[in-house]
């Protein structure tokens, strides 16, 4: 099922997630959900928050970026089908020297900035078997990782851009708010009058 995607301003974007338990009511389910409505907005990845679940889950599917002519070939091998679910995740380690690519956010549509981060992430988690795992990645999946990850922790990718640039798409973020924005995929807004 196609879960409407919360835009900029609403709370649950903010908040950091619960911790999850094999138990969870519907996480199965939630997660098929969750990678059919990334898939439908044609995203590479999706947390929870953004469906309006404050958990700490999130998916990832690094494909799309497998088509970049920029990368170089096994940069695109890697990206093409790594397709994971992040489950209770926690930042071990951030390394190396920052650097900086153009993101944007299902939750922030038609808004683009260079965000800096780092190029090596160690990061601890469960897929859906809930059994943790360690695991090092780097480059462009590291970052999608990052960026998902924040999502977890109530951070958006807009918080890490400098206060100019946070002055110049003010108007935009306003008017996602206030659902004055149009994309092919579902949305709710937190501020949108006759909602």
């Amino acid at each position: 099922m196609i879960l409407p995607i919360i835009g900029y301003g609403d709370p649950v974007l903010r908040k950091t997630g619960e911790v999850l338990s094999p138990e969870h009511p519907n996480l199965k389910e939630t997660i098929v959900n969750m990678y059919e409505t990334m898939y439908n907005a044609y995203g590479v990845g999706l947390a929870a928050p953004q469906v309006g679940l404050a958990l700490r889950l999130f998916v990832i599917d690094t494909t799309p970026f497998s088509d970049d002519e920029e990368l170089e070939d096994v940069e695109q091998k890697e990206l093409k089908g790594f397709k994971k679910t992040f489950i209770n995740a926690k930042m071990i380690k951030e390394e190396g020297e920052e650097w900086s690519f153009n993101e944007g956010c299902l939750s922030i549509p038609d808004v683009r900035e260079d965000v800096y981060r780092n190029p090596t992430i160690t990061i601890e988690y469960c897929e859906e078997d809930f059994v943790m795992k360690t695991e090092v990645f780097e480059g462009l999946i590291a970052r999608v990782i990052q960026h998902e990850y924040d999502h977890i922790e109530g951070i958006l990718f807009t918080d890490k851009i400098s206060s100019l640039k946070k002055r110049l798409i003010q108007k935009k973020l306003k008017n996602i708010l206030e659902g004055k924005t149009f994309q092919d995929y579902r949305m709710k807004f937190f501020a949108k009058k006759g909602r």
